[in-house]
């Protein structure tokens, strides 16, 4: 009895010992199958997409500011190479204008003495012309006297005049016009005496922006007949139009004088622009001289030294004034 106890017990002991590494072993599947559940693994390679997606975006979005940096960075270099130039250019005109100034002052200075030359040449011709008894009175070069309610302009038509110094009439005319905001009339003869508007011819010009414009518009196509000397024209404007109580300016534009004697022409235009009982003169005459006969470096010519020398002793013996121009720019 004893001994067949003694094999149960052995045998008992040997399965349970089975069973445990039995279910050990299941345990053991059971984790590896929680391991490898497709579920885990998908979730897993989800979030691992997730991040690489949000890396990527992040490095689009940081190549996308390179290249913008980039861009800017060639735009601002772009502009730095312009400014770059356009500084260089601005250095050589102001180098370029800076010689030009002092070629201008050189041509100025030059200018000067060439008007002093002619200066002393006028005065040296009018004493031979007027006599010794001459003594010039009048240094008078600019400041012309604003206070006529009525314009009478006397143009040189000649060749010389239309050729060579036509616009800068029209700036002169212009410059004229400016210094009377407003008058009561205007009138345009030739040194003929030949009027401008035929139809206004012995009347008054209403003056006017609109008629200003058209006196100057007309001027381009009106070329009369002319002897260069402007005595006709001046005894003409003062025999028109002169009244007791108007006060006239008449300015004369020229460039030479073909006449025979500037002695007659003052007397004749003294006669009849004479003065009463010590009163100023009926209309004041100015002067306007160009430079036509005037060759750069060279001596003006015999005529336009007879202008200059006419209309100087006619402006101030008439209460005007005489403004030899030294350029026809």
């Amino acid at each position: 009895m004893k001994k067949q106890r003694r094999e149960l017990q052995e045998t008992s002991i040997s399965f349970l010992d089975v069973i445990s590494c039995g279910f050990g072993a299941i345990v053991l599947l059971l984790v590896i199958a929680k391991v490898g559940d497709p579920s885990a693994l998908e979730e897993a390679e989800n979030q691992l997409l997730g991040s690489v997606k949000d890396y990527q975006e992040r490095l689009f979005k940081i190549r996308g500011e390179a290249v913008m940096l980039d861009e800017r960075l060639k735009s601002r270099k772009e502009q730095l190479s312009e400014l770059t130039e356009r500084i260089a250019r601005l250095k050589a005109k102001l180098a370029s204008v800076a010689k030009q100034s002092s070629q201008l002052s050189q041509s100025q200075s030059r200018e000067k003495e060439q008007l002093q030359l002619v200066l002393q040449v006028l005065s040296e011709e009018m004493e031979r012309l007027l006599g010794p008894e001459f003594q010039q009175q009048n240094q008078l070069i600019g400041g012309i006297p604003a206070d006529s309610d009525y314009i009478i302009f006397v143009i040189d038509t000649s060749g010389s005049m239309q050729v060579a110094a036509w616009e800068k009439v029209k700036k002169e005319m212009l410059n004229i016009l400016d210094i009377y905001p407003e008058v009561k009339g205007l009138q345009v003869l030739n040194d003929m005496g030949q009027y401008m508007f035929t139809a206004e011819k012995g009347k008054w010009i209403p003056d006017s922006p609109a008629m200003r414009k058209n006196i100057i518009s007309k001027l381009s196509n009106w070329a009369p007949f002319s002897n260069s000397s402007p005595v006709e024209g001046i005894n003409a404007a003062i025999k028109t139009f002169y009244r007791p109580g108007r006060k006239i300016s008449i300015y004369t534009l020229g460039d030479d004088f073909q006449g025979r004697s500037i002695r007659n022409v003052v007397r004749a235009v003294d006669q009849l622009n004479k003065a009463h009982r010590g009163a100023d003169r009926l209309v004041r005459v100015h002067a306007i001289g160009f430079p036509v006969h005037f060759p750069p470096g060279g001596s003006p010519s015999a005529s336009a030294i007879k202008f200059a020398a006419l209309m100087r002793e006619l402006s101030y013996n008439n209460g005007g004034t005489f403004i030899g121009l030294n350029s026809l720019n």
